[in-house]
This record gives C-alpha cells, sequence and structure tokens, in this order.
C-alpha cells in the first residue's frame, strides 16, 4: 500500500533522513521505533507532504506521491494524527471532529460521525465541551477521531501515548487495534516500543536517520538488542 524506496530529509545542510527504504501492506500495523532525533518524524511529515524528500520516492496504491500537497494526501487516504495532538482548544468537541471532515460531503461525515462516536462514546457526551477542557487522554482520542473523520485509508501516529497515564496508554492502542480491525492501516511511531510490538505485525528501529533492524514484531520483542534498548531489560 504504502512504500519508501531511498528517502533522504534534509534540514538546510543536516541530512535528518538518510535512504530510508520501508513498506506498509493494506490493513497492516508497522511500528516505526527508535530514539528521539532518529528521524522518525520527519518520515511521517514526508509521507504527509509537510517536508519534502531531497532523494528516494514515495509510492501510495503504487503511484508516486512525491510532491503532493497535504491536502491532496489527505484526499488521497493518507492522514496523520500528530505529536501533541494539536486539537483547537477553543472549539468544541464536535467543531474539532466537523473540521477533520472538511474534505468529504455532509453525508459522508454524518455517516463518519456514527462510527467515530461508537469507537469513541466518551467524545460524544463530551461533544458540546471546548476541546481544551478534556483530560490529555480524551484529547488524544479526539485527535484520532478527527483524522478518522477525512476516511483515510492509513493512518499515521505519531506518538499516541506521550503524556498518558498507563491506564489511558492501553485504552489508546486498544483503540488502534480497533481502528485497524476496521479496515484502516495503521503506521505508528511509538516511544513505548513494548506496546507499539505487541499490537503491530511488523517494525522497523531507526538509529540517526538509518533503519537498523526490521521484523515481524513477535521476533523484535525477542531481539537482545531491541530489549536491551528499546525494552529497559539490562
Amino acid at each position: 500500500m504504502l512504500e519508501l524506496s531511498d528517502v533522504c530529509i534534509r534540514y538546510g545542510q543536516i541530512e535528518a533522513v538518510k535512504g530510508v527504504s520501508l513498506s506498509i501492506k493494506e490493513n497492516e500495523i508497522v511500528a516505526l521505533l527508535g530514539a528521539n532525533g532518529a528521524g522518525k518524524t520527519s518520515i511521517l511529515l514526508a509521507i504527509t507532504g509537510i517536508n519534502k524528500i531531497s532523494g528516494g520516492s514515495i509510492t501510495f496504491k503504487d503511484n508516486s506521491i512525491n510532491g503532493y500537497s497535504p491536502d491532496r494526501l489527505v484526499k488521497s487516504g493518507i492522514s496523520l494524527v500528530p505529536e501533541g495532538r494539536k486539537i483547537f482548544e477553543k472549539l468544541t468537541v464536535l467543531e474539532n471532529l466537523e473540521l477533520g471532515g472538511y474534505l468529504r460531503s455532509n453525508a459522508e461525515n454524518k455517516e463518519k460521525l456514527v462510527e467515530v462516536f461508537e469507537i469513541f462514546p466518551i467524545l460524544k457526551e463530551r461533544g458540546k465541551q471546548p476541546g481544551g477542557t478534556l483530560s490529555g487522554g480524551e484529547q488524544q482520542m479526539l485527535a484520532i477521531g478527527r483524522t478518522l473523520m477525512s476516511r483515510p485509508r492509513i493512518i499515521l501516529l505519531d506518538e499516541p501515548s506521550l503524556g498518558l497515564s498507563p491506564k489511558m496508554e492501553e485504552s489508546v492502542f486498544k483503540v488502534i487495534t480497533e481502528i485497524n480491525k476496521r479496515n484502516t492501516t495503521v503506521l505508528l511511531v511509538e516511544q513505548n516500543a513494548n506496546l507499539a510490538l505487541k499490537i503491530s505485525n511488523r517494525a522497523y528501529v531507526m538509529e540517526t536517520g538509518k533503519i537498523k533492524l526490521s521484523g515481524n514484531s513477535v521476533d523484535l520483542l525477542k531481539n537482545e538488542e531491541v530489549r536491551k534498548l528499546y525494552l529497559g531489560d539490562y
């Protein structure tokens, strides 16, 4: 479904991503792991058209999307849940969700809103509240729900557990698996490698702009180097 081939990303003289290749099949959950500064977010921003790549290619459903604008990519079926949630705090929960469907018809949005409320009943309860009054976990659910309103074929999640309690982390990860069961492919960037590897099919591990390891998540959970560097085993 989505393939990066020898992708490079530069910020001025600094090469943040150095020839990364990865692929994601339809209906998979794929995790992208690594320390801060490894280049994970840069890759997500390149896939969504916010970062321009300096080399390589990105294809989606066998079509090159190099140079596509962010709104064209959203319409094509690629949507991002950004790090830090980035909800509109002064707008209501319902208004936030409606903005997520700005490229879709009113009929499509009404239909999708029913599904979002099935996945996130708390958002229906909080519909008239300003987004900024929600808890951190509820705001993350709102950010995911807003992205789902665009009807993505693939959803990119950037650190969805950041700043959440362990209990809320588990709730968010259950939601990610539920979204995947509803035929949405997932690319997950996540610091909590243990949780990410438990729900994903495959994973890539980045280090200083390059892919260092890749494989089935079950195998990577058993990998001694992964366990030492990312799972806290010594």
